[in-house]
């Protein structure tokens, strides 16, 4: 999540402080983070730009067996995966997903996401959502949905 909120705000000057606050975490998880991430040669030694082909690598390759997901019982929440945009617009499904909240607009089937305070990060920043909703279908779609999520995600990083 952190390293998609980096890509989001398109800023390699950001802070912790307000990187936890915009995400709902400690400043620990924040550093932690970094410190795991760059262990993994997904953010460059300076703690604050994403290596971007590792990233897509890891996103196309690992998320599935790090973050594995079923779909869940029918809940009220937020949409993702191919029922939220950009991959809405391409696929039409009779399947909604959606991360479970209280504030949520739709109904579909639980996705539990990547960390509890996805739903509301995602709800105040739109470029935020797109990439975590593009990760979901990732973890959670069928071969056509995971082609079209790599693609868009392929945009959205270059």
């Amino acid at each position: 999540m952190i390293l998609l909120k980096i890509i989001a705000q398109g800023d390699h000057h950001w802070q912790q402080i307000s990187m936890a606050s915009a995400l709902g975490i400690s400043q620990s998880e924040v550093s932690q983070s970094v410190a795991r991430s760059q262990y993994a040669g997904l953010l460059y030694a300076n703690g604050k730009e994403v290596m971007k082909n590792a990233l897509l690598e890891f996103l196309h390759y690992g998320i599935a067996y790090a973050f594995p997901q079923r779909p869940g019982p029918l809940v009220r929440g937020m949409a993702t995966a191919h029922a939220a945009s950009p991959l809405k617009e391409h696929i039409d499904s009779t399947e909604s997903y959606v991360w479970p909240y209280a504030k949520g607009q739709e109904r579909g089937q639980g996705i539990v996401p990547l960390y509890p305070s996805v739903p509301k990060a995602a709800s105040e920043d739109p470029k935020l959502y797109e990439l975590l909703a593009l990760t979901d279908a990732l973890r959670v779609g069928k071969a056509r949905e995971k082609a079209l999520a790599m693609d868009e995600l392929k945009k959205r990083l270059y």
